[in-house]
């Protein structure tokens, strides 16, 4: 399944009054691994920003005077999206400011829905997490998601933080430590054995050295990926 994680900053909150996207990042996700494939770019809206998006994104029309305007990359995009499952954090929001795009330079290209499936992460989220805060920043402390230190900036950061608690928010279990997320345990039935005396001694195995530094090299990468909370590597021996 080829899945693409997307995200757009703007001039402001709504296309209908004029406003334009600026910025433009995708994430490439096959069969819910990060390929390393991204699309991202800026565009130039050819109109003014709202003091309150540049609070939010930072970006000014001075940086956006040399950038390409929507109709440029419009191919390119939707090349990069084309039959691929959208995965958008208030999918409506973004979506309706690209068909809004779409329009504006002719309304040949269609709709965004023409290209590929949406899969709303809000709405998924407060299916997940009912009553609870499910903005993107609240989604990352839930499922420790590091939004601390990213080389990416912008739509693409959001894009790739997005990738990151989608992976996590619908993998099942997201840490080696159970907490108060949701779960599926698998009932299993218990069947007591009594131990039988008259068996043949057990055979036991001596592990030669490379073998014990290659586990416990795999303990330690285990131990970083989780946090420091790899149980095998804390338990008395």
């Amino acid at each position: 399944m080829r899945q693409i994680v997307l995200d757009t900053e703007t001039t402001g909150l709504d296309p209908a009054q004029g406003h334009r996207v600026i910025e433009i990042g995708c994430i490439e996700i096959e069969n819910r691994r990060l390929t390393g494939r991204h699309f991202h770019c800026y565009l130039n809206p050819d109109r003014e920003i709202d003091e309150g998006a540049v609070q939010v994104h930072g970006i000014t029309s001075a940086f956006l005077a040399d950038k390409p305007r929507f109709r440029n990359v419009a191919d390119d995009f939707l090349h990069f999206v084309s039959e691929a499952e959208l995965i958008i954090h208030n999918a409506p929001f973004d979506i309706g400011f690209l068909n809004s795009e779409l329009k504006l330079i002719g309304g040949q290209h269609g709709r965004m829905e023409d290209y590929c499936s949406v899969v709303d992460t809000l709405t998924m989220a407060r299916k997940k997490h009912p009553g609870q805060r499910n903005s993107l920043d609240a989604l990352c402390k839930r499922y420790e998601v590091d939004n601390s230190q990213r080389d990416l900036h912008g739509a693409l950061l959001d894009a790739e933080i997005l990738a990151d608690v989608y992976l996590l928010m619908t993998g099942g279990q997201t840490s080696l430590l159970l907490g108060t997320e949701e779960t599926n345990v698998r009932k299993i039935k218990v069947v007591s054995r009594k131990l039988d005396f008259d068996r043949p001694p057990l055979l036991v195995s001596h592990v030669e050295e490379e073998a014990m530094a290659a586990h416990t090299r795999l303990l330690l990468r285990i131990n970083k990926l989780s946090g420091n909370h790899c149980l095998w590597t804390t338990s008395e021996r």
